[in-house]
């Protein structure tokens, strides 16, 4: 469906992209309605501004005789395409798709797509600033915090979109087809909304459905999971790893990436010295980022100049600051265990690791023999509190705290000069936060508070 002028569209969930999606269709002469499980209070500012725009609004379920009445239905990346009302719609015949799939209907740019448990956003990023640095015009957006459909909404169009896709999105597309496609790793998350891991990683691979031989599709060459699953995919494949064996586009060594690559303007050298990005994981995102820059027509004089001024994101591995020696660092954005396990390979003196939050279905078992070999103080903190203790607490001193800021003053008390304080979660955060960021913030503060004491 392309034209919605007087079409019935139903958008399920309330938060950025149904609000973009629900503006964005108005616009285009839709009769939207929008329906949302919350009160009303918790959706501020997007209600107050459905309002004003005279969309109607639905809050507290979603009712049958509006989906009975729908054309379409738009479901927020935030909703299970599980629940009732939509499996009602799917079997009465009405098309239910997602914002991505909403806005991949509208743009005719090239889209490179973005997918993984891990390193997503900091991959999307890379890719946006390696080809503004080629020369190109790009729009970034996606999960990364800025809807897809959005774009639509500009005036000066973009040589290429690229977008952060999350699996919760992917459920959803139909038609999108990204000319580009990235996927990072495989590893366990999300597995309170998927059955298993099986099912949770068709998802990912659903981003390489609609492509052809004419796309590409850049994977992880170290990831089994992946490798088994790929198969299928009938794009060009470039591989990034560390070993360099037989079809990888990229050898990762410690200070250089060469990239072999298949295209004709792609070998060369990437001097790692020149970047602030540390570390195993971030060094296969560049390598990702590259292949990625590379398939689109980029080079490598753009993609260093790029990386040389690239820093991290916020809540990911961000230094905070020193105290009496002991450095602290905010990772609240690990909210699964593999991302914690990443964390931790970053250091290699002794970590005060604070854990918790709520549970998203991992296995915390995991991290047992990093906790054991790095680990002189695990504190727990959140919902999931005894499901990490009973896997982790007996391989380490742990402790229970009530809150962060209790989590914050028993690390400041057991920590000695050489240390590392490291909030990596593995959870979500919604049990005692509105969001990741606002996890890493509180912390933050309060280890400022800690040093002003």
């Amino acid at each position: 469906m392309g034209d919605f002028q007087n079409k019935n569209i139903l958008i399920i969930g309330l938060g950025i992209s149904g609000y973009a999606a629900a503006v964005f269709l108005k616009r285009k002469g839709a009769v939207v309605t929008v329906t949302d499980m919350a009160e009303e209070k918790t959706l501020e500012p997007f209600a107050s501004k459905i309002r004003e725009m005279g969309i109607s609004m639905e809050l507290g379920g979603h009712p049958g005789e509006i989906i009975e009445n729908s054309d379409m239905v738009i479901l927020s990346p935030g909703v299970p395409h599980t629940i009732e009302p939509v499996q009602r719609a799917v079997a009465m015949g009405i098309p239910v798709i997602g914002e991505i799939e909403l806005a991949a209907r509208f743009i005719k740019e090239p889209v490179i797509a973005v997918t993984g448990t891990n390193g997503k956003t900091t991959t999307t990023r890379l890719i946006g600033e390696m080809l503004k640095c080629c020369g190109y015009k790009v729009f970034v957006g996606g999960n990364i915090g800025r809807p897809l459909i959005e774009y639509m909404e500009q005036k000066e169009k973009a040589d290429y979109v690229v977008a952060e896709v999350s699996s919760f999105q992917l459920d959803t597309i139909d038609l999108f087809r990204p000319r580009v496609g990235v996927l990072l790793n495989i590893t366990e998350d999300h597995l309170d909304r998927y059955s298993d891991m099986r099912q949770y990683a068709m998802a990912k691979l659903r981003l390489f459905a609609n492509q052809d031989e004419t796309d590409f599709a850049v994977l992880n060459g170290s990831d089994p999971l992946t490798l088994s699953l790929s198969g299928e995919i009938r794009s060009r494949k470039q591989y990034f790893d560390s070993s360099g064996g037989a079809g990888i586009s990229t050898i990762i060594n410690h200070d250089t990436i060469f990239l072999k690559g298949v295209t004709g303007n792609d070998a060369g050298v990437i001097d790692l010295t020149r970047t602030s990005l540390a570390g195993k994981h971030n060094h296969e995102n560049i390598a990702a980022a590259a292949l990625a820059t590379l398939a689109a027509g980029g080079d490598i004089a753009g993609i260093q100049s790029a990386l040389s001024d690239f820093t991290g994101l916020s809540h990911r591995l961000e230094y905070v600051m020193t105290v009496d020696g002991v450095q602290y660092f905010d990772d609240s954005k690990a909210t699964n265990v593999d991302a914690v396990s990443r964390a931790l390979g970053a250091f290699s003196g002794p970590v005060i690791l604070i854990m918790g939050g709520r549970d998203k279905g991992g296995d915390y078992r995991k991290l047992e023999d990093q906790i054991r070999k790095q680990t002189k103080l695990l504190i727990v903190m959140g919902e999931a509190e005894e499901k990490i203790v009973k896997a982790l607490g007996h391989l380490t001193r742990t402790l229970i705290a009530e809150s962060m800021e209790q989590a914050v003053i028993m690390a400041r008390e057991a920590g000695e000069p050489e240390d590392t304080v490291l909030l990596s979660p593995a959870c979500s955060s919604f049990d005692m936060f509105d969001s990741y960021a606002h996890r890493g913030d509180v912390f933050c503060q309060l280890v400022g508070r800690v040093k002003g004491n």
